[in-house]
Order: structure tokens, then sequence, then C-alpha cells
């Protein structure tokens, strides 16, 4: 999705294109802003693609500035929940290299994001909830082996919104608020997990995630 607020038709017109080719970008443009880039056509999106690289960048305030991953909220509503995670854990007596398997989901799912640097709007966030049921079916899995500790998933944030009642973030899980297994991978499953769960996620973001229609960037392997 495009981070401006408004089309740049006088912009291309003022480069010499024609006025055929200005009012296809911005038909298109104003449908991408509504619609998103993957109900466009292939030759759609390649010629908006076009049309947007012979912009010259904006030096003013016309778009504002490309707000880093890190502070998207999707990517800090997942951070909270990861760290919230990795600050019980150091209650529970692990054993040596044992971690949860829901840290390690959500770790994969953040070196994902740090990689495709996605637009994580209101597009985008809807169709993150496809990875809700990826994240209950890797970590059943783990479960399934019998080692497990308690958790409260839900304790974290209401304790949050506690302090904040501006807060608009939802729980984790659309689970029971009564379901606090937390499934643990043994040192030597923890590789095999990371990996089984990078390539699920990969596969989610990189097939729905509107504002990653377009993009260039290749796969990111796991390592």
């Amino acid at each position: 999705m495009s981070k401006e607020t408004s089309h740049r038709g006088d912009e291309l017109k003022g480069l010499g294109w024609s006025e055929i080719d200005v009012a296809r970008y911005i038909e298109l443009w104003e449908y991408r802003q509504r619609w998103g880039a993957m109900n466009l056509e292939r030759e759609d999106r390649l010629f908006l693609r076009k049309a947007e690289k012979a912009l010259p960048a904006i030096v003013s305030g016309r778009a504002a500035a490309k707000k880093p991953i890190k502070d998207k909220t999707y990517y800090r509503w997942l951070r909270f929940h990861l760290d919230s995670m990795t600050e019980a854990e150091a209650a529970m007596g692990l054993a040596e290299g044992e971690r949860g398997a829901w840290p390690v989901l959500l770790e994969a799912e953040l070196r994902l994001l740090d990689h495709y640097e996605p637009v994580l709007g209101l597009p985008d966030t809807l169709k993150a909830k496809a990875l809700n049921p990826v994240r209950e079916k890797l970590t059943a899995q783990v479960a399934a082996l019998g080692n497990t500790k308690a958790y409260d998933f839900q304790a974290p944030l209401i304790a949050l919104k506690a302090e904040d009642s501006s807060n608009r973030w939802k729980h984790l899980r659309e689970v029971d608020a009564s379901d606090r297994t937390y499934p643990l991978l043994s040192a030597d499953g923890v590789a095999g997990f990371r990996s089984e769960a990078h390539r699920d996620i990969q596969d989610v973001i990189r097939s729905t995630f509107p504002s990653l229609a377009e993009t260039d960037k290749p796969e990111l392997a796991d390592d």
C-alpha cells in the first residue's frame, strides 16, 4: 500500500507522461488505496510500479517519513508478548538449552518482519490473523510431546492495560483463558522447531500480506 496521502499524477505529467498514462496511474493508485495491490492484475501492478519508480524521492512534507518496522504497532505487540514470555521463563527453572515453543516461534516471525518490512497497516494486520491457527498448530505439536509448564498468556497484557487504559492490543491467543499449557522444547529440538515455524510463517506473510504483493525481496533462508 502506498504510504502517501494523495497520488502524484501532476508530477508524472511534468515528467512528460501522456494524459492517458497519467490517468491510468491515478485510477490504479486510487484502486490500490481502497482495495489493495493484490486485487490488481499483474500488468496493472507492474505499470503502477513503473510509474512510482519514475517519480523523484519525496524531500518535502508531502508524505510522512517511513516509520521503522520496530515501531509499528503489530511488531511492538509481538515483541511485548515475546518479552513477557522470556521474563517468565527465567523463573521456570528450565533445563540448560530448554526453551518455550512460543518465544522461538515469535522470534521467527519477528525476524521475517525485519526482512520483508511490510507496511503493517490495516490490510496487512487483517491478513495476519491467518497466522493464529499456524501458531496454535505448531505449538500444539510440541505440547503433545508432554513436556510443558504453566503460563498465563493473558496476565501480562491485562497488567499493561491496567497501567495504560488507552491500550487496545488484543491477546495473543484466541482460546479459553484457562488454557495455560506452555510447551517446552529440548535443547536438541529448538533448531528443528524454529525451522518449521520459519517456513510456515514465511508462507503466510509472503503470500497474503497486501503490501508485499510486489516485493522484490527473496525468501529469507532459515539460518
